[in-house]
């Protein structure tokens, strides 16, 4: 998932929610360095700017492979799967260099950042919102020395968050998928000629399709890498509280990704299909919903079709996740000796 993601793109409050799995005689012994202390009090302007760079920074740098999972995840769309070819990222890899040059590797990039900015700003700050709203219930504040209820508090919160996120910029998300699935026949000309001609062919709500699956998908993902990443993090730091912030990072972000990736990639590629179902004035595949296109693709293509691109994804998951993670704490030590905290 994006998300996911990204982050998949998580990692906003971890310093503060990483500290409270610590035993109490590592406080006494051996305080958390002090940068981790102040990157979370950093005010709302900063935090935003550095999610959204974050996001976008991240995705920049992996879209090669974000159009390769794309392509292989709707290969067997309208396409006779007794004839495909088996998956190969080399071979559609030179494909795309040799039929549509190297540049074509980020078809479909700019909007992908004028998605991820404020994707990415939006989740990372609902994360701190709704987790701060989690903490004032009794029970699973912070006072409670529960390490469940700080596990449910990310959990929680991170599916809100990135549910929250995902319908805010959901058409731009569309917008990206149809442009990158494009290959030789450009339909789509760019963002604003794909909006304008998606809600002129489809309607308004053609801007929508696949939001089910989108919001079925993205509150579990966001949640199991928030979930994953902080109990990572805060066991890394309780063996080895002195070890670099961005390393640690970088390495409980990528196996976050990888853990949220596995679990939700069916519905991501129910997703990818469901939005490009009539792109570009073709016929529709599956009129069945969501659960229909589920059995439809089993049928069809069996279980293995349900992972249909997972091997560029799981290429992609870590250095995007990682990369969003490091960004992402890195900008909120910078910003946190800036002049817009609050």
């Amino acid at each position: 998932m994006e998300a996911r993601v990204g982050m998949s793109s998580h990692g906003g409050v971890v310093d503060s929610g990483a500290r409270k799995f610590l035993p109490q005689h590592h406080h006494q012994s051996q305080p958390p360095p002090p940068p981790l202390h102040k990157t979370s009090q950093i005010g709302t302007v900063p935090q935003l700017l550095a999610g959204g760079v974050a996001g976008a920074f991240s995705k920049t740098c992996t879209a090669p492979l974000a159009r390769l999972t794309i392509l292989f995840q709707v290969q067997g769309m309208h396409s006779d799967v007794a004839v495909l070819s088996k998956p190969s990222i080399w071979r559609e890899a030179l494909r795309i260099v040799n039929e549509e040059g190297f540049r074509a590797f980020w078809k479909g990039n700019l909007v992908t950042i004028a998605h991820r900015l404020p994707y990415s700003s939006v989740n990372f700050y609902a994360y701190e919102r709704y987790k701060s709203l989690l903490k004032s219930i009794p029970g699973l504040d912070s006072h409670s020395g529960k390490a469940g209820s700080d596990v449910f508090v990310h959990f929680t919160g991170g599916g809100l968050a990135g549910i929250t996120a995902a319908s805010a910029t959901y058409p731009l998300d569309l917008v990206r998928t149809r442009l990158a699935a494009q290959r030789n026949t450009i339909y789509y000309r760019g963002i604003w000629h794909a909006l304008s001609t998606i809600c002129r062919d489809e309607g308004v709500f053609g801007l929508y399709k696949g939001l089910g699956a989108t919001l079925l998908g993205v509150g579990p993902s966001i949640a199991i890498s928030f979930s994953v990443y902080e109990s990572l993090r805060s066991v890394w730091h309780s063996q080895r509280p002195e070890d670099s912030t961005i390393i640690v990072s970088l390495a409980c972000g990528s196996l976050s990704g990888i853990a949220s990736s596995t679990a939700t990639f069916p519905l991501d590629l129910v997703r990818r299909r469901m939005q490009l179902e009539g792109a570009a004035g073709r016929a529709r595949v599956y009129n069945t919903g969501l659960f229909g296109t589920f059995g439809q693709i089993m049928r069809n293509e069996g279980f293995r079709g349900l992972y249909r691109g997972i091997m560029p994804e799981y290429y992609k998951v870590v250095p995007s996740v990682g990369i969003v993670f490091m960004t992402y704490e890195t900008l909120k030590k910078l910003l946190s000796h800036g002049t817009f905290n609050s």
